[in-house]
């Protein structure tokens, strides 16, 4: 839902919403906080892949090394869950026992396009078998499909997997997602990795002022994009008297915390590398305070989606790591500042996340 703010409402120009966002992501500034307070405050890190949050707290947090992040995972403080936007997240504990029943309906919605493979499937009773499945030890997709697909063999095994998937908060078990192992993907309900039960879903209300708080201003799509999350103007509404509200350059009304930072917009963003698919670049229907308009789709070719630089606080390239360098790659070519500024933050990157190893920085082919 995009609804057109009042003419009065001050208006946010698009440098403005990005100074903005980045200050809260942590960004622009590095914060002097825990991985597992980072892993709160930003509402869970996309984590399709194992090192991905890594990298976006190397980008984010000053002092980070990756063991700070691998410890809370190995000691069970965080866990890998699919939650926000039908993606796998890495969460705090309580989060995945609260965000998890919060988007459940996001669950049940994609549970709908495999209806076809469960004919004949009661799915209380799938629920209860793959409870019982996953919490007598942990399973991968494979072991669901075998086990679901004894009970009910004229069903879609992948189908039935999937429903286990939607009708249960399952999160990955290490070594899976410990820096430094390796692991496939095995799978336990939260309750039983985390020794409590699940908690009742927090209100909207709640979860929306801990959006704004990580990524506002922002508007109800905005919202919406980033938690899969459905009908909730109602909870802007209700919390109006709350917020300020905002107009971007399209005219869309933006909410906002009051006490939330809206640094000036030439406040200088140095450059920082992103893993691929960080949720900065995600988390807006509209991501132009990102990503400008000319590099819109350039961060994903097919189902591959790639590592990404931040120039001024906007997209700017692409990077990759090699046996001997890290390879950036700018859409345009940087000033001989901006240069300079890139190799010490890529520098700085490679001995926070590969110390030890001899890696130079080397500018690859500028894509135009």
């Amino acid at each position: 839902m995009t609804s057109k703010a009042s003419p009065t409402a001050p208006a946010l120009g698009t440098r403005a919403l990005n100074r903005a966002t980045l200050a809260r992501q942590a960004l622009l500034c590095r914060a002097p906080m825990s991985a597992e307070a980072a892993v709160g405050h930003l509402v869970g890190l996309q984590a399709q892949n194992v090192k991905p949050p890594y990298y976006a707290l190397a980008a984010r947090l000053d002092g980070f090394a990756p063991g700070d992040l691998a410890r809370p995972m190995a000691d069970r403080r965080v866990a890998r869950i699919v939650t926000l936007r039908s993606t796998v997240h890495t969460h705090t504990a309580d989060d995945c026992l609260t965000l998890r029943p919060l988007v459940q309906a996001a669950r049940d919605r994609e549970l709908r396009n495999f209806r076809a493979g469960l004919t004949g499937v009661d799915l209380d009773t799938l629920a209860v078998l793959a409870r019982e499945l996953v919490e007598e030890e942990p399973r991968t997709m494979g072991q669901l499909r075998e086990a679901l697909g004894a009970r009910w063999p004229e069903a879609d095994p992948a189908s039935l997997a999937v429903a286990a998937r939607c009708r249960l908060p399952l999160v990955q078990v290490t070594p899976r997602g410990v820096w430094g192992r390796s692991g496939q993907v095995a799978l336990t309900t939260a309750e039983h990795w985390f020794g409590r039960p699940s908690e009742p879903a927090p209100a909207p209300d709640a979860t929306v002022l801990r959006y704004l708080a990580a990524f506002g201003p922002a508007s109800v799509k905005d919202l919406q994009t980033w938690s899969g999350l459905t009908r909730t103007r109602e909870v802007f509404e209700r919390l109006r008297p709350r917020l300020l509200t905002f107009r971007d350059p399209g005219g869309t009304e933006l909410f906002d915390l009051p006490d939330a930072p809206r640094p000036d917009p030439e406040t200088p963003a140095p450059p920082r590398f992103l893993p691929e698919f960080d949720d900065l670049l995600l988390s807006h229907a509209d991501r132009t305070r990102v990503v400008p308009p000319r590099h819109k789709g350039r961060t994903w070719k097919g189902n591959q989606a790639y590592r990404t630089l931040l120039v001024d606080g906007f997209l700017a390239g692409l990077w990759v790591l090699t046996d001997d360098a890290l390879v950036v790659e700018t859409f345009e070519p940087p000033t001989g500042g901006q240069r300079a500024e890139i190799t010490a933050e890529g520098e700085r990157m490679l001995a926070v996340m590969h110390p030890g190893e001899s890696r130079g920085v080397r500018f690859g082919t500028v894509r135009g």
